[in-house]
């Protein structure tokens, strides 16, 4: 092989990796009046010890093609990377090691980039950003001041500043905290008592995704307990969140999720009374006109009538009842297969029949959906079936299934649960509101009419979704700027006192009274007001890490300001995201957190769109295999040995295993990383394979040798080019000229519509038309080009080589039009058809009339040994395309 063909890229690579860092060829300048813009962003992760694995590019890989070639096509390109560095698993690590988590957090960073750069992907790193750092989240911090001091205005369906809140005369007499009051309970983040999950063992609290069937990840026993929160009004959002969804280019299944999430109900809100008491159990229904098959009433154990609807004698049965139900999650509590409860001793009086009906304390009913009870209606719910064959209570059908139901018999007689579609039994107690047959529709809204004019019940809209739990105690996250006064008030740190830094700590270790490690922080703890002299403590909670990747997509297009989180002016002209690509797993927590702060950052002025992200695409999991044995169990790769016979067998025990396909993972020892396959074929090919491999929404199967595929089509592409680049020729053949036409084409729409496996093929469908055929420079220039988002080393190389000043990235994108590839087509190629049925192709001028088109059809017939004598022309039928005018197929009638 000659020196101008040898493919090098281990110190190709290395060159140019040097090359793009010291001349910041993918730095983004600012974009200009009249400049075309592209935003494309990837979910930016969460820097681990573990660094990449060869699952996690598969995103990353896909914006950065995307971006190298918006910016070729003559668009200003935002093409940003960060890290979410604050959260749990840094602060974990320093308790194990007693190594800061800022010291932790930035190793990973550092290696996060390092593996980035290997594979050539293109992020203006000057915008790098973190939320851990003092100067992003300062704008977090200023983000939540101006969520706390504003409230939801119904009438407005918006959000205004806390100081617009119109404040009731008599409230204002009673003093500075009655008006703080009446503001908490308006203000889109305010504090609640609320149940969260308590830890003894580890002295702090547990997110509900770090509770295994009531115990911590190390196995000690988490118990519900009610704590203040801060919480945030997401809810106010709710029918926002849900309709502004349609306007989205997202993928169904997670509109849907997040439609499902927040759930979206329309029914009654209405009253029970307490027999005996002027207590009343408030409780939501769908289903209204169930209402006299309501046989009990459950609460859920953290209900505020609890312990006020205990009788004497079933004070210890509700107690232990209580602590028991603590012990559980709430997955646990809703999915447990048997339900249970205990009787509280009191009994509600049913709004329509009169009749009353025992009220018991239920798990199954959780307090933060709802109002944290809900009506029995044993015949026509599953759940509050179960609940009351294991209490023995009535069972009262009212909803007819219908002659047709075989069913039928078992429902009436209280038997069988239905809680299909059917007609109404006769209305409960003779009350005449609907009659017997009709549907329960009607039945529903006539029972609703009914209590609405009672006063015991009204029409409302409820949601599933519920106020977001906003404090965390932990040490490492952003510091929540609220000092709480001796005096019962509370307020904001002035924003011009932000960022409220995180204060340096020796032990992270949690306090044991429900407060982070910050509250040893005693000085910076404790404050004195420098007017008043009235002493004050901060919070000791920290925000969730869900709060810095709220809005960290606005902070990228204004990364250094150091006086607004980002500049009015840049906000409108980089706009919307363009492209966000990230996992579906984010779909009902990141997503739909993002969404609600940025629909109040435009409700208060400060960003111009409705919705954060335009265009969303959820990249396909990649997997690599293990082995499952017989019990489903899957088992570690390196304990499994191949037999000469294809069978695979587990060495431990002897067992044969199936080979499967398992997400990447240390336990299962089936970890791939990008340098070991980059030192191996190089970032060009990992690319190229990674992408070849499906389209990016795609599910795929890594096997590691498999690379060398791509590594071939490279060393194919690099003898093509430099060979043609030693000899161009002076013109470019038709043949040449039409292929390259066809790549043009084809790759920019592929681009265009994020089909970048298509667009490989193509680069591989046009190799194959002109390898070994001459070429001239210009052809060769334009292949280049095409070439470059995909293989972005080997392009810069080969620009080079072709006598251009780097970077290739600064060239123009190519262009082609459909008129040009009709102009090179010679002959194109016809289907004939006989009877429906392909018979036969045939080769013709682009532009030849249909007569010339049905003559040689019946010719080639013919030449099949076809009766084509005494055929009707005007049965022989010429199929054109609609577009270009030109023959797609020609179908003759039925022959002998």
């Amino acid at each position: 092989m000659t020196e101008q063909t040898a493919y090098e890229f281990n110190a190709l690579e290395k060159k140019w990796r040097a090359y793009w860092q010291q001349n910041r060829t993918m730095k983004t300048q600012d974009p200009k009046p009249g400049d075309k813009t592209f935003y494309v962003l990837d979910m930016f992760p969460y820097p681990s010890g573990a660094g990449l694995h060869v699952g996690h590019p598969v995103g990353y890989l896909s914006t950065d093609i995307v971006a190298r070639y918006k910016r070729m096509a003559g668009y200003k390109v935002l093409h940003p990377m960060g890290w979410d560095s604050f959260g749990l698993p840094a602060e974990r690590y320093a308790m194990k090691t007693g190594v800061h988590p800022e010291v932790s957090t930035q190793a990973n960073i550092a290696n996060y980039k390092r593996q980035m750069d290997l594979l050539g992907l293109g992020y203006d790193w000057d915008r790098e950003i973190q939320t851990s750092s003092p100067d992003y989240y300062h704008w977090t911090q200023f983000i939540f001041t101006r969520l706390y001091n504003a409230f939801y205005d119904a009438e407005a369906d918006a959000a205004r500043p806390i100081s617009e809140l119109p404040i009731p005369s008599e409230v204002e007499a009673a003093g500075k905290l009655a008006v703080q009051d009446y503001q908490d309970a308006r203000r889109l983040v305010y504090y609640e008592t609320a149940p969260v999950n308590w830890c003894a063992e580890l002295g702090t609290i547990l997110a509900n995704e770090e509770v295994f069937d009531g115990k911590s990840e190390q196995g000690y026993e988490v118990i519900r307990v009610p704590l203040k929160q801060v919480k945030m009004r997401i809810t106010a959002y709710a029918e926002r969140l849900i309709s502004d969804l349609d306007a989205l280019d997202w993928p169904e299944g997670i509109k849907d999720s997040q439609r499902n999430w927040i759930g979206r109900s329309e029914g009654v809100q209405l009253r029970f009374k307490v027999q005996g008491s002027d207590l009343e159990v408030e409780t939501f229904t769908t289903r209204v006109d169930t209402l006299g098959g309501v046989t009990f009433l459950a609460v859920a154990p953290e209900h505020d009538l609890l312990d006020a609807l205990t009788t004497d004698d079933q004070k210890a049965a509700v107690t232990a009842y209580r602590d028991e139900a603590a012990r559980k999650s709430d997955l646990d509590r809703t999915k447990d297969a048997e339900k249970t409860g205990a009787p509280t001793g009191s009994y509600a009086i049913n709004p329509v029949t009169g009749r009353a009906v025992p009220i018991f304390v239920a798990d199954y009913v959780l307090p933060d959906y709802g109002t944290g009870a809900v009506m029995g209606v044993p015949a026509h719910d599953e759940r509050d079936f179960a609940f009351a064959n294991t209490y023995g209570l009535d069972i009262v059908p009212v909803i007819d299934p219908g002659a047709d139901a075989p069913e039928r018999e078992a429902v009436l007689a209280g038997q069988k649960c239905w809680t299909d579609d059917g007609v109404m039994l006769a209305a409960p107690d003779d009350s005449g509101l609907y009659q017997a047959g009709v549907r329960w529709r009607e039945a529903r809204e006539a029972v609703a009419d009914h209590l609405e004019a009672q006063g015991v019940g009204q029409r409302v809209i409820s949601y599933n979704l519920r106020d977001w739990i906003f404090a965390r105690q932990r040490y490492w996250g952003e510091p929540i700027p609220i000092i709480h006064w001796e005096d019962g008030t509370r307020t904001t740190v002035p924003e011009d006192q932000l960022p409220l830094a995180l204060p340096h700590i020796d032990t992270y270790k949690p306090t044991g009274h429900g407060e982070s490690p910050l509250a040893r922080a005693e000085d910076w703890v404790e404050v004195t007001d420098p007017e008043t002299g009235m002493k004050g403590r901060r919070d000791t909670n920290t925000m969730p890490q869900w709060a810095g990747s709220c809005w960290y997509y606005l902070r990228f297009k204004d990364p250094k300001n150091a006086s607004a989180m980002v500049d009015p002016d840049l906000e409108k002209a980089w706009g919307m995201v363009d492209l966000y690509v990230g996992g579906a797993e984010h779909a009902t927590l990141h997503l739909l957190y993002a969404r609600f702060w940025h629909k109040v950052l435009f409700d208060l002025g400060l960003v111009s769109t409705k919705e954060p992200f335009q265009k969303l695409v959820n990249q396909g999991l990649l997997t690599s295999h293990a082995f499952k044995n017989a019990r489903g169990i899957i088992l570690p790769v390196d304990e499994v040995v191949e037999r000469e016979d294809g069978t695979f067998v587990h060495e431990p025990s002897g067992d044969v295993v199936e080979r499967v396909g398992a997400k990447m993972s240390k336990s299962l020892h089936n970890v791939v990383t990008p340098d070991d396959v980059v030192e191996r074929f190089g970032a060009d090919a990992f690319r190229v394979h990674m992408m070849f491999m499906g389209p990016v929404e795609a599910m795929r199967e890594w096997e590691t040798e498999k690379v060398s595929s791509a590594l071939k089509f490279l060393r194919r592409v690099w003898r093509f080019a430099t060979e043609g680049l030693a000899n161009p020729s002076s013109e470019a053949s038709k043949p040449v000229s039409l292929a390259l036409t066809k790549l043009v084409l084809a790759v920019t729409e592929d681009l265009d519509n994020l089909r970048l496996n298509t667009g490989i093929a193509e680069l591989m469908k046009f190799l194959n038309a002109v390898e070994g055929q001459p070429v001239s420079k210009a052809v060769l220039d334009q292949f280049i080009t095409v070439l470059a988002p995909f293989a972005p080393f080997m392009a810069e190389e080969l620009w080079e080589k072709a006598g251009h000043n780097p970077s290739v990235f600064d060239a123009q994108w190519p262009t082609a039009n459909e008129a040009d590839l009709d102009a090179a087509i010679e002959e194109i190629e016809v289907v004939v058809q006989e009877g429906g049925k392909r018979r036969a192709t045939i080769t013709l001028d682009p532009d030849a009339d249909d007569q010339t088109v049905r003559d040689a059809s019946l010719a080639r017939l013919a030449e099949m040994g076809k009766p084509i004598d005494g055929v009707d022309m005007n049965r022989v039928i010429v199929v054109r395309d609609k577009k270009s005018g030109r023959v797609k197929l020609v179908n003759v009638p039925k022959l002998g």
